[in-house]
């Protein structure tokens, strides 16, 4: 079957000059087969390196999609339930303070109202905050020399008081960190280990990671940052600031992979769980779950405050598409994904069997601008393809 994808080729070139990204790498996966792929500019620009299939990233919070699926699983095999408080697996959580502040801003610790459950967690309605280095969290990574031990910064982030009563408000946070915790105490498995075997291993996920190691190094793509003032884009430091130590898995942020890898995933997430090799990682009816809204008007008020966010609601972990036609988007009512801070982005409309994965490595990555168009090209490049 032939397939036109000559204006997505455009649209991808133009990236590389309209937002200086360095270098991308995108795919499309479409009845099951790679119908689309294409890498442009430099994995590491000042030398001329160029994006290849081998090149690895940083993909931020691309990771929480793994992480919430990895955390279904866990769900799957019996070992939480949503529904139960955190503190059943992490007892520091359970006598959290909360800010609360009269109409003249004065700061007051309230008690809790209500005890966080995992599904606050997966739904980014705790009421943590994202600050990673508060007094506590350092005071960790210096008494262990740098490995940061996830369950040791669990009981750090406990300490920290909450931003709001648990569902009150939807506040993108630590909560993805905090659910990686939940299913290593709940488990018995390092949660590195658990994504492991269960996410990586079942999907043949060889060059799929949660800490970097000498082996990967050379193949990981400079990390560069946009600045507003000159349009350009500048190297930083190749380093993900979310892994906070040797022995911290970072839920939220922590993988390091390559778009070969996680397109793998992303098969699987359209595939009803099932990924190329034959093997299942997931339910149907658990991915139908985890792509069903779970905020009230109230959260999504909160949630729609992003553009991007115009026609979605959010699920167990991922944006989910619940309205048409507000934002201009041309995904089916039912798309979900995510992406991340250095420009990743996964789409998936099981309904179309269609998967959209992109990557890129540059902090303030204009993903509000790049993101809905490669959706919209791909979508259109498709349309008369889909069943009607």
């Amino acid at each position: 079957m032939n397939y036109n994808f000559s204006d997505l080729d455009k649209y991808l070139d133009s990236v590389l000059v309209t937002e200086d990204v360095p270098g991308y790498d995108c795919m499309v996966i479409f009845e099951g087969k790679e119908v689309y792929r294409r890498m442009g500019g430099y994995a590491d620009k000042e030398n001329k390196k160029p994006i290849t299939e081998d090149t690895m990233y940083f993909i931020y919070s691309a990771s929480k999609v793994i992480t919430c699926a990895a955390a279904l699983h866990a769900y799957e095999e019996g070992y939480f339930r949503p529904v139960e408080p955190v503190s059943k697996y992490l007892p520091e959580f359970k006598d959290c303070l909360v800010k609360k502040y009269d109409e003249n801003w004065n700061l007051e610790l309230v008690k809790l109202k209500r005890e966080m459950t995992i599904q606050d967690l997966f739904a980014m309605s705790a009421g943590l905050n994202y600050e990673l280095f508060t007094d506590h969290i350092k005071k960790v990574m210096e008494q262990t020399d740098g490995r940061a031990p996830t369950r040791e910064i669990m009981k750090a982030i406990a300490k920290n008081s909450l931003e709001y009563q648990p569902k009150d408000r939807w506040g993108y946070s630590l909560c993805h960190d905090v659910l990686a915790g939940v299913v290593e105490v709940a488990t018995g498995v390092r949660f590195a280990d658990y994504v492991q075997k269960n996410i990586f291993d079942k999907l043949g996920m060889k060059d799929s990671y949660m800490h970097v190691n000498d082996e990967i190094k050379p193949r990981l793509a400079q990390l560069y940052v946009h600045n507003e003032e000159d349009h350009k884009s500048h190297l930083r430091e190749q380093k993900n600031d979310y892994i906070l130590g040797t022995e911290y898995d970072s839920g939220g942020a922590g993988v390091i992979t390559t778009l070969s890898d996680y397109s793998k995933f992303a098969y699987a997430m359209v595939n009803g769980g099932v990924g190329e090799n034959g093997v299942r990682i997931l339910s149907r009816l658990t991915i139908d779950l985890m792509r069903t809204n779970v905020l009230d008007e109230k959260r999504l008020k909160d949630f729609k405050t992003w553009d991007s966010n115009a026609e979605y609601g959010y699920g167990f972990g991922v944006r989910t598409k619940i309205d048409e036609g507000r934002g201009g988007n041309l995904c089916p009512l039912g798309e979900f994904g995510w992406d991340g801070a250095a420009g990743a982005m996964v789409s998936l409309s099981p309904e179309r069997k269609l998967a959209i994965v992109y990557f890129q490595h540059m902090l303030n990555p204009h993903g509000d601008i790049i993101h809905p168009r490669i959706k919209n090209i791909v979508n259109m490049a498709l349309a008369d393809k889909f069943d009607k």
